[in-house]
This record gives structure tokens, sequence and C-alpha cells, in this order.
């Protein structure tokens, strides 16, 4: 028997999902969901911009440095003299020098200093010009590796020969254009912020990301008082949550027993069990992992994306299946696009209490999204080769897609209301699944080892 407490809270998830989310323009596309998609598979790779995995890719409606580029940093951004580095073909299968993926961090690479005014942020007088990735990744490690090779490995991007696993994909399904992450922050703020549109005040990777570390809502509890099953698949090697694993109602519903082991996936893919939720844990984060987060391999990452879709495709469940396959943030590497602002999720800041070089503090308000990452809608029932941009939120804004979308978009397939005002303000994407359903390739290309 579930307690007093979680039960309570398990009915007013039900009473308020009880109203049927429905977005302006009719519940058309919002219908064709639900007909269409019976399970949802997430898989969330760790700490990749858009321009620098997808940089290479020439599907037209990219804008990436191969369409549009290229784009250039200073080697500092207080001497022009001191020359500059440009995006380039031929990046690197792995490397060991992590660039910084700190708030402040973020702050210096978008901004040009680690401690922004955010006053003027808000007002829009201060924008990014995301011209200090160089810059921060040679503080870090210039007195220890050739500036060349640090500036090659936040600026340059892949070819579309070096990760043929994503190619394939971008040619034949949905991609955009214009997706950022829910924190201009490292990885569990973000992943946490995927699954319940909040980082909850958190902005580094802190001991609370532990089992049972919180009590709000999440992804895992909606589906649970909607009556959905739901699993989460998580590599034994470990290093990226299960965020299942993070919330109490998990452990209250006593579902802790759908937290399982990564291979019992292409188990359950290959028999017809999936449930209405699969979110999958790469391993992360050095030699050997498959998250494609430094220092493992992109091409490993690669090949467990296309494990993850040839079992998919080849199930019983393909024609009624959404594989969304994103990146939890940047990671510290370049991209050209300056994150948007966006309403804060709730009251809550985060404070780091200095900052390098001996800078004093700076205070995160949570009301701008972090750099844009790759994100890609998988399914026979979406269109081939589409780039989708910008889309009309709820209130009818044209804004910037976010990690915060899925929780839109889950929203209306399963019945449950938005957590809080990021979430009710974040574009969905029901609209990109049509009414037909298509062949889709079988098998991807093999993803293999390239450039050290």
């Amino acid at each position: 028997m579930l307690p007093t407490t979680t039960l309570q809270g398990l009915l007013a998830l039900a009473a308020v999902a009880s109203a049927h989310p429905v977005k302006p323009g009719g519940s058309d596309p919002i219908s064709n969901l639900k007909a269409h998609i019976k399970n949802v598979v997430i898989l969330v790779m760790e700490n990749r911009s858009f321009d620098n995995i997808l940089g290479g890719q020439k599907q037209k409606g990219l804008e990436n440095p191969i369409n549009s580029g290229p784009y250039c940093n200073p080697l500092n951004l207080t001497n022009p003299a001191a020359g500059h580095a440009c995006s380039a073909a031929n990046d690197f299968d792995s490397i060991t020098n992590d660039p910084d993926h700190a708030i402040y961090g973020n702050n210096l690479q978008f901004y040009g200093t680690f401690t922004p005014d955010n006053s003027a942020i808000a007002s829009g007088k201060l924008v990014a010009t995301q011209k200090g990735f160089v810059q921060e990744q040679l503080r870090l490690y210039g007195s220890k590796v050739n500036q060349t090779t640090l500036a090659q490995q936040v600026m340059n991007y892949y070819t579309e020969k070096q990760v043929p696993v994503l190619t394939e994909l971008v040619r034949n399904f949905v991609t955009f254009n214009h997706w950022h992450s829910a924190v201009p922050g490292p990885t569990n703020p973000n992943r946490i912020a995927l699954v319940s549109g909040s980082s909850y005040g958190h902005g580094t990777n802190d001991a609370t990301f532990k089992v049972k570390g919180f009590n709000q809502p999440s992804l895992f509890q909606s589906l649970t008082a909607g009556g959905h099953k739901w699993r989460n698949y998580h590599d034994p090697a470990g290093g990226t949550g299960p965020e299942a694993s993070w919330f109490q109602s998990t452990y209250d519903a006593g579902r802790e027993g759908d937290i399982v082991d990564l291979s019992q996936f292409f188990v359950d893919a290959k028999a017809g069990n999936l449930t209405s939720l699969s979110f999958l844990n790469p391993s992360c984060c050095g030699v050997g992992t498959t998250s494609m987060h430094p220092a493992g391999l992109v091409s490993a990452g690669e090949a467990l994306i296309k494990q993850v879709y040839e079992a998919l495709r080849a199930g019983p469940q393909w024609e009624e299946t959404l594989f969304i396959l994103t990146f939890d943030e940047t990671g510290g590497f370049h991209d050209h696009v300056a994150p948007p602002l966006a309403p804060r999720p709730d009251a809550l800041t985060y404070t780091a209490a200095s900052t390098p070089g001996g800078g004093g503090p700076y205070t995160f308000n949570f009301d701008r999204l972090g750099g844009r990452i790759p994100t890609l809608l998988i399914s026979p029932w979406v269109g081939k080769g589409v780039v989708e941009q910008r889309s009309a939120n709820a209130a009818g804004e044209v804004v910037s897609y976010s990690a915060t979308s899925i929780l839109r978009t889950l929203g209306y397939l399963f019945d449950f209301a938005p957590y809080n005002p990021r979430v009710e303000w974040s574009p969905s994407f029901e609209h990109l699944v049509t009414s037909k359903c298509r062949n889709t390739p079988k098998t991807l290309p093999a993803a293999t080892p390239f450039r050290a």
C-alpha cells in the first residue's frame, strides 16, 4: 500500500491530468499523436553541441559550419592580435581535455565573462556572442597542450563520413535546428530538468543527485499516476542517471524494479515488451564508454545509437514508436547560436561561491536556456529529411525548442499538465507526427573509429 502522502500526490496529479490539454488551433495533431504513438523511447547522450556533432551535415535548412560557416573565436578575448581559430572539418574521435561546462564556464564562452550582468541579459542589452570557447579551453589546458590542438578540440566539427549513423538519421528523419539544453551548465541539472522541468536550484553535479534525492513531480511519477508503465534502462557501467532513482516517488510507488540494466532494453524491444516510456542511460564518462562524453569515443556513441535504432526497427512495436535522440548539454563545445531567454521554472537560484581567477560569486536565475544541442525525432510516423526550425508554443509565441519540449509533448500524449512556467512555455512537437506510416531503413551504417 502506498504512503498516504504519496497517494494524495498521485491522485492530485491524476486530477490535473483529467483536464486534457489542448493546443491552440485544435486538437487534431494531439489526437493524431495519441492514435499512432503508443511507446516513446528517449536516449540522452552526453556533452556535445549542435555545431560540433552535426556541424558537417549538409542537409538543407541546418544552420551549421558546413552550410553557413565558418565561425571563429579569438584566442584571447581582450587581445585580438593574438589571433583566432575557426571551425573546420575533421574532428577527433576522442579528446582527453574535457571543455568547461560549468555555469560560469558557459558564461565565459557565451558572454566573454564569468560573471555577466544578469539584468542586462534579461533586458536584451547584453547578448551572447559565443566568442569565448577557445580562450576558456586555453585557460584550462594551455600549460600542457598545444594551443592549435586545444582550439581544434572545441571549434572543429564532424564530417558526414565520420558520423555515418547520425548522417543517415538526419537524412531519414526529423532534426531540430533550434533545440537548446534547459540549463547553461553541467550534466545532472540538465538531466533532471529534462524529466521534471527544473533543476530545482542545482547548478552542479552535487551529492543530491543520488538515490531518492528529490521529491518533486517527474515524468516517471506522472506516468505512474496515469496508469502507464515505464522502464529506466541504465548501463551498469554507470555515469549518467538513472534519473528515476533520483525521485522518492519512484520508491514510494514500488517502481524501483523498473530501473533495469540497459541490456534488458534489447530483450524487451525484440519481444515487443516495451512500456509506454523507455528512458535509456548510456555509460559515461571515460575511455570505453558510450555517451560521446570526452574521453569516450564518438564512434562508440554512434555504435550504441545504431544498436538502439536497429533493435526498435526490427521489433514488433516499431510502427507505434517515437524514438527521441537528444543530448543533455553542449559540454563546452562551440556553437554559434546564442542561447535565448526563457521563463524561470520556479523562484530558485544557484550561486557559485567563487569564479576562476579569484572572481567573486555569481548567481544564476535560470531565466535563459543553455547551448544548442542535437535532437532528432525518429519514427515511421515522421517525415523524411525534415529540418524543424523554431515553433509556436501554446501562447502563440514562436520560440526555440528545448529539453522541456519533451515534457510539453508527452503531457499531451499521456495526459498530464505542465509542471511549471518553463514547461508551459516550451513548444511541443506533436505536429511533426504525420498521419501516414512510411518505410524506413532497416539498418544504419557501421560506426567505425577514426582520427584519434
